[in-house]
């Protein structure tokens, strides 16, 4: 099966595949820039690590001081009977590292980081710790005199901070390092064509433009995405009724 829309594909947004979509348009992105870039600029991988614990603990608790998970038997007794006290046993939170990529274009041979390229996942959009900790470092990068592009492909959860100025459900946010206070948003709809836009390098070099719903097709195409989504279900989250009639009248058109 071809890849059935003109822009973004919402069935790729459920948390179970997007992980696997993320590592794959960044790899994609990577192998598209980087002929046209070089040999003034390497476009590396580089990963952030977030810590996360086991998806069963209520959200009212993520950190909990300690779970029960089933009582235990009398003790031994080794002391006198009066002494002896029932025992629990308890699960402790297991922190277990997420790690995720993002891009870094750097100057040859100084290594000097020109742009930085975040693809946001679920992980660091969700409200919560790790969401505050990426607004962190978010905030570092722009402080800093470095280019920076933030593409944004979920529906769920709320945009980030200046990117959400325009309701629309998928956004890319750029900030170029000549204009620290200002932001350009294109902001996009799950119906529209996904906008390409230039990425941002030094003064006086031709910078080449992103074509991201090609490379979206082109990966969806090469990992065989169509095996694993089951379009009779609706996406995660779920799109508007007038959306969804939409996106199956377009699915109806595959052969």
């Amino acid at each position: 099966m071809s890849y059935p829309f003109p822009g973004m594909d919402p069935w790729l947004e459920h948390p179970a595949l997007w992980r696997d979509v993320h590592h794959s348009l960044l790899s994609a992105l990577r192998d598209d820039l980087s002929p046209r870039i070089r040999p003034r600029y390497f476009l590396a991988v580089e990963t952030h690590t977030y810590v996360t614990v086991p998806p069963n603990l209520p959200p009212t608790s993520r950190y909990p001081d300690a779970m029960i998970i089933h009582r235990g038997g009398t003790p031994v007794a080794t002391l006198a009977p009066a002494l002896i006290a029932p025992f629990v046993t308890v699960e402790l939170p297991r922190h277990d590292p997420l790690i995720e990529g993002y891009l870094e274009v750097r100057l040859v041979p100084t290594g000097e980081v020109v742009t930085v390229i975040e693809l946001l996942s679920h992980t660091n959009k969700s409200l919560g710790h790790e969401r505050d900790n990426y607004i962190e470092k978010r905030q570092s990068i722009l402080d800093s005199h470095v280019h920076f592009v933030e593409i944004d492909l979920l529906r769920a959860n709320p945009p980030m901070p200046y990117a959400n100025t325009h309701t629309s459900d998928y956004r890319v946010f750029m900030r170029r390092r000549e204009k620290p206070f200002q932001a350009r948003v294109y902001p996009f709809n799950m119906r529209d064509a996904i906008p390409a836009f230039p990425l941002p390098l030094l003064p006086d070099d031709e910078e080449p433009m992103v074509e991201l719903g090609a490379l979206i097709a082109r990966v969806y195409e090469r990992a065989s995405y169509d095996l694993v989504i089951d379009y009779t279900r609706p996406p995660d989250p779920p799109l508007r009724q007038a959306d969804a009639e939409w996106a199956h009248a377009q699915l109806e058109k595959q052969p």
